[in-house]
Formats: C-alpha cells, structure tokens, sequence
C-alpha cells in the first residue's frame, strides 16, 4: 500500500524555482516516495522534535515528513545543499 504526497506551499514555490532538470530529478524522486518513504541513503535529521527526513538529488535536498498511521508524507523544503539547513 503506497503513501500518500502532499506538498507545503513553500517547497512548492521552492520546487518552482528550480532549473528545469533538477526539477525533473526531484519530481521523480517524490514520485517514488510513494512507494518507499525510506529509501536508500535517507536520513532522519538530528536534532528536530518531528519525524523528519532528508533525501539527496544531486547537489540539492528534500526535507519531509513521515506519518505512518495515515501513510502520508509531507515535503516541508526543497532546495540547495548549502542553504536547506538555514531557517
């Protein structure tokens, strides 16, 4: 049974401003969130009092958050490795 994707109006705006490859690349790989919330090479972020997770895409990061009870996912951040962390 897949997850179900929502996404924040932030990382949606971040999302939109992206080149379009990259935006490709990302798309795909929330696509496949889908399936496997936790795929190889995600991180549970330290620190944060939420369930949240981090995936890679090239130079650039996902940042979401996992409730198994109702299988949702939720993308809070999308954006460059060197900015994503900063609130």
């Amino acid at each position: 049974m897949s997850y179900k994707i929502a996404i924040a109006k932030k990382a949606f705006k971040e999302l939109a401003t992206l080149p379009i490859k990259i935006n490709v690349q990302i798309v795909k790989a929330i696509d496949d969130l889908k399936e496997e919330p936790r795929p190889p090479g995600c991180k549970k972020l330290k620190g944060e009092s939420e369930n949240i997770w981090r995936i890679r895409v090239g130079d650039y990061r996902i940042l979401y958050f996992i409730e198994d009870t109702i299988r949702i996912i939720e993308i809070r951040r999308i954006g460059h490795r060197k900015d994503i962390y900063n609130k």
